[in-house]
């Protein structure tokens, strides 16, 4: 199997890719948030590793002897415990929020990267820069309206989350100069899927087809949805494909609506735009940049 790298000649193909993994990942969070009021939320993250894990060992079966061996691995624990650290509390907090809510503040991850690679990776991090970091922290305050009778403390979880889900990036970025990147993809399903293994039996519930089909498919999206990520880079720049991130906030939204009758009030659309905003004009800085 040849290594995740080739010319950047389709990007197309790259984008497709890309938000076909989007489309994924929005799905595999609207059936976490379905199983959750079935069972303990944490048997659905249990099932989301445990199944990636099962599944990319499969696909990487022929060379896994080779992509097993790592050059960081105390960096890829940290790398993977910080992943599971974000998947976990954004699972939790589906069990609080509407799904567009808690997507729309998970969104700020990108803001959290950008400020972690300066403060961490020696990355350049100018006034522009900056106010697209404020502004993006507007916008999640905006959602989540401490102090206001709406206000609810589940809305940190998902913010907490991008933090985890950021470190996850920058540790990524970090090993990944002179690491494979199907080494990072095994590591961060496999621990995860030994960490929940270890916790999953104290809050184990025996389940139903119904609840058995939706952890199935749950493990399935999410390594679906990584292997696609993964792939659109082969054929796209990052830069370019790093837009259509946000179209897992309006995939989120529709299935909210379409599944949970959950319609984002004007505040959660106001806060999420001003997110929005703020990680194209980011972006846009970062490929303006020198």
């Amino acid at each position: 199997m040849t290594a995740i790298a080739s010319p950047l000649n389709q990007p197309g193909k790259g984008i497709l890719l890309y938000m076909s993994g989007i489309f994924c990942m929005a799905t595999m969070d609207l059936l976490a948030k379905i199983l959750s009021q079935e069972v303990h939320v944490t048997q659905t993250i249990w099932a989301r590793y445990a199944g990636q894990t099962i599944i990319v060992t499969i696909w990487l079966l022929p060379t896994l002897k080779t992509v097993a061996r790592t050059k960081y691995p105390g960096l890829q624990f940290v790398r993977s415990m910080s992943l599971l650290m974000g998947t976990s509390l954004f699972f939790m907090s589906l069990t609080y929020l509407g799904l567009a809510e808690a997507t729309a503040i998970m969104d700020i991850n990108p803001i959290f990267i950008t400020l972690g690679a300066a403060l961490f990776l020696g990355e350049r991090f100018g006034p522009r820069r900056a106010f697209g970091v404020v502004a993006a922290l507007v916008g999640a305050l905006v959602i989540i309206r401490p102090g206001t009778e709406v206000f609810s403390p589940a809305a940190f979880l998902p913010l907490i989350a991008a933090t985890g889900y950021a470190t996850f990036i920058l540790l990524t970025r970090k090993v990944g100069h002179d690491e494979d990147p199907r080494t990072s993809l095994l590591y961060a399903a496999l621990l995860g899927a030994i960490v929940t293994s270890v916790i999953v039996p104290f809050f184990w519930t025996v389940p139903g087809p119904k609840e058995i089909a939706l952890m199935l498919a749950i493990g399935a999206l999410g390594a679906l949805g990584q292997l696609f990520l993964i792939q659109a880079v082969r054929f796209a720049e990052a830069s370019a494909i790093a837009p259509f991130s946000y179209v897992g906030l309006l995939i989120a939204a529709i299935w909210g609506a379409l599944v949970f009758g959950e319609y984002p009030d004007l505040a959660t659309w106001i806060g999420g735009a001003i997110i929005v905003a703020s990680g194209l004009y980011i972006w846009h800085r970062e490929r303006a940049a020198p």
